[in-house]
């Protein structure tokens, strides 16, 4: 059992560990099972790859110790995580490389030296005593975290990959050791090569483990170290983990921001990528919220911390991508439920092949021969690693160009989505109103736009601040108004050099008696038409122009709607507008269906609806009136620069508000999906077609060994494929 991302965690608590002495995928599919059998656990995830469990428990009744005692039971060790280990993946996975290192120069002079002394001069006796001497170091030394493995299991009465791997080795040692006695041929070069072969392997696989895991350690390096305190005026620097909620940080030009706060006093252009995955500055003022590990590009910023530690944006990113890369897609299930069984499967054939061969073949030492080779090549290393390892690097790739995935199971989901439902407001439009045309009677448009301008500017709705903004774009100055008057419902009127000029709807101009010109009128209906407000303005008795004002679609969403086609899915949009402005808005865009006068209540209905007619809904959006939709589709999609609840209720988070970053996860989701297919098609295809070839006698134990390591390596290799994860045009 395990817990959805989504699912409601009221009452349940999330711990994290540490486990140690794993080395397969069946490792950490007994590693789970025990844990989730414990009364008090929710569920529970354990990951090979990463080495980490992660445990939902009743709220008050976490009983650490009672699953500890579990896990060692079993032979492996349970140890707690905190928020105050950052970063002890990048460390272990050091750690384990090095370790591998040492045994890589100890195994390799060895057992190539016995190789060429069993090869070369095994009929001369000091050379058959001199490959048993350099066979023990390797054996016993090199081979040791086999052997201790094997053994853990053992007293544990189970069975892992380092059991398939000791009764491999050591039945080729004490086999050649018996025949080193008795004159017969010696098999100390294929068990020594053997371990040369595999800690060759292990060390390959830690490497490239680790260049997985990157993700996370590039991130929790992003942050501040130390911060400007501001206490009485004067600047102190100390470690960041001394920073308090309302302290006041002062950061300097080319800094990084230590914590998460708003700006109190100072003015800057603030490097957001690592949080949105945006490389254009973005402008913060007094007012401003601003995210730590951001980097203050060019101005002095004094900051009020509003989260410190593990309330920050970059905490809870590390959280997301960890929890992400933890999670199992459904697809690793069936995997896990393989390995389990695995192991014992192969001892039994590795036993009924030596039987067969010494019983019908007559040949006990090509029995020898043939059970070692089943034992090393079934060894399901590559199983293991298959899914966590794409999974890890999808998520932290995505992580890296501002998508937060919450789960493994969104992978899946993405490969199922046929329609692309888009929220309108903020989500495919800009979510503010924009001057989209001027048309005019006996002037100019400047002078239409100068004078409406300088009327609006003195007002804060939105459509005041439209006609206002783009005067100034277009670098207009706007006169001195008198005589202000808003004129409730209506619009606004005020004198402009002396001229008393009116700005608003048409019911103004009708109650004032100004004149409007025939082809004036027909423009604004036609805008309205199209679903745009038309704001007239004029003077000295007749309209002089009608400006049309509206909430227009973002630069990238045409383009989004095309690639969206081009992936074979639908997309649609849902809206509270009425049918008329929806589906010009829908035509603009490409749209291919139109849900139009919803209200905020009935989107998830509307979702609903599509998935009885047999659609996977992919939802889009960023208020709060979306996230029952968000919750009811089958991939929920918030806009980052959306309402924390969206982000909450959705599966696939885009930090940086960009459009175009729909088409960026479902494609790497189901690019890193086709990746796990492939590893796991590699894995399952080379123990199916190999085993039979080992018992047959027809593979040498020593390229058994080689072949294993390599299938491990790459099912990684492939994964790191999608580190260089680019989006498909």
């Amino acid at each position: 059992m395990t817990t959805s991302p989504r699912e409601e965690r009221a009452g349940v608590g999330r711990l994290e560990f540490s486990v140690e002495g794993m080395t397969c995928a069946s490792c950490a599919t007994r590693v789970q099972k025990t844990l989730n059998e414990q009364p008090d656990v929710t569920g529970a995830q354990v990951n090979f790859a990463t080495g980490n469990a992660w445990v939902s428990h009743e709220s008050g009744q976490a009983a650490v110790d009672e699953w500890q005692a579990a896990v060692d039971r079993l032979g492996y060790h349970l140890e707690p995580l905190t928020e105050d280990q950052p970063g002890s993946e990048g460390n272990e996975t050091e750690q384990a490389t090095r370790r591998w290192v040492w045994r890589i120069a100890l195994a390799w002079p060895l057992a190539l030296a016995i190789f060429a002394l069993t090869m070369l001069l095994g009929e001369h006796a000091w050379a058959r005593w001199t490959a048993f001497a350099a066979a023990v170091p390797v054996q016993f030394l090199a081979g040791w975290p086999f052997l201790n493995g094997a053994a853990e299991r053992a007293r544990a009465l189970s069975a892992n990959m380092d059991t398939l791997i000791a009764l491999g080795t050591l039945t080729a040692f004490a086999y050649s050791t018996v025949e080193l006695f008795t004159g017969g041929h010696l098999y100390f070069d294929t068990a020594a090569m053997i371990i040369a072969f595999l800690v060759l392997g292990r060390y390959f696989e830690a490497r490239s483990t680790s260049r997985a895991s990157a993700a996370i350690n590039t991130l929790l390096e992003m942050g501040a170290k130390n911060a400007r305190l501001v206490v009485d005026g004067a600047e102190q620097e100390v470690p960041v983990e001394q920073v308090r909620v309302d302290d006041a940080v002062r950061v300097r030009p080319g800094e990084k921001i230590p914590v998460d706060g708003e700006v109190v006093d100072g003015r800057a252009a603030v490097d957001e990528s690592m949080l949105t995955g945006e490389s254009v500055p973005v402008d913060k003022t007094a007012g401003s919220r601003v995210a730590g590990a951001t980097i203050n590009t060019d101005g002095l910023l004094t900051v009020r911390a509003t989260a410190v530690g593990s309330g920050t944006a970059l905490a809870q990113i590390v959280r997301l991508v960890k929890e992400a890369q933890g999670g199992q897609a459904p697809v690793q299930r069936l995997a896990d439920r393989v390995s389990a069984v695995f192991v014992p499967i192969v001892i039994g054939i590795a036993v009924l092949t030596f039987a067969a061969w010494s019983l019908l073949g007559g040949d006990p030492s090509a029995g020898t021969v043939a059970a070692v080779a089943v034992l090393i090549i079934a060894c399901p290393c590559a199983l293991g690693l298959a899914t966590p390892t794409a999974i890890m690097v999808g998520t932290g790739r995505a992580a890296h160009l501002g998508i937060l995935v919450k789960g493994a199971e969104v992978l899946e989901g993405s490969k199922k989505i046929t329609t692309v439902v888009f929220d309108k407001t903020g989500t495919l439009t800009r979510g503010q109103m924009r001057l989209t045309g001027i048309a005019v009677d006996a002037t100019s448009e400047s002078e239409v736009l100068q004078r409406a301008a300088a009327v609006e500017s003195a007002s804060e709705h939105p459509v005041a601040a439209a006609i206002t903004a783009a005067a100034r774009d277009r670098g207009l100055e706007l006169p001195e108004v008198t005589g202000f008057g808003n004129v409730a419902g209506h619009g606004v009127r005020a004198e402009v050099n002396g001229t008393a000029v009116h700005v608003g709807r048409r019911e103004l101009f009708d109650r004032e008696r100004l004149h409007l010109p025939d082809q004036l009128a027909r423009h604004a209906s036609d805008g309205e038409a199209q679903g745009r407000t038309s704001v007239y303005a004029g003077w000295d008795g007749q309209v002089r122009g009608v400006l049309s004002v509206a909430d227009t679609l973002k630069d990238e969403a045409v383009e989004v709607v095309r690639r969206l086609h081009g992936m074979g899915l639908e997309a649609a949009m849902i809206t509270g507008d009425n049918r008329q402005t929806a589906e010009t808005v829908a035509s603009e865009a490409g749209i291919d269906r139109v849900l139009a006068e919803v209200l905020p209540a009935d989107k998830a209905t509307e979702v609903r609806r599509l998935q009885a007619e047999g659609r996977a809904v992919a939802m889009v959006g960023d208020g709060v009136n979306d996230a029952p939709a968000l919750v009811q589709a089958d991939l929920g999609i918030a806009i980052g620069t959306g309402t924390d609840v969206a982000i909450e209720s959705s599966d696939i988070t885009l930090m940086s508000g960009q459009l175009d970053g729909v088409v960026h996860a479902i494609q790497l989701s189901r690019r890193t999906l086709r990746t796990i297919y492939q590893n796991l098609g590699w894995a399952f295809g080379y123990n199916t077609a190999a085993i039979p070839l080992a018992a047959l006698g027809l593979l040498n134990p020593i390229i058994a060994a080689a072949a294993m390591a390599f299938s491990s390596v790459s099912v990684v290799t492939n994964s790191l494929r999608l580190r260089r994860f680019a989006h498909e045009n």
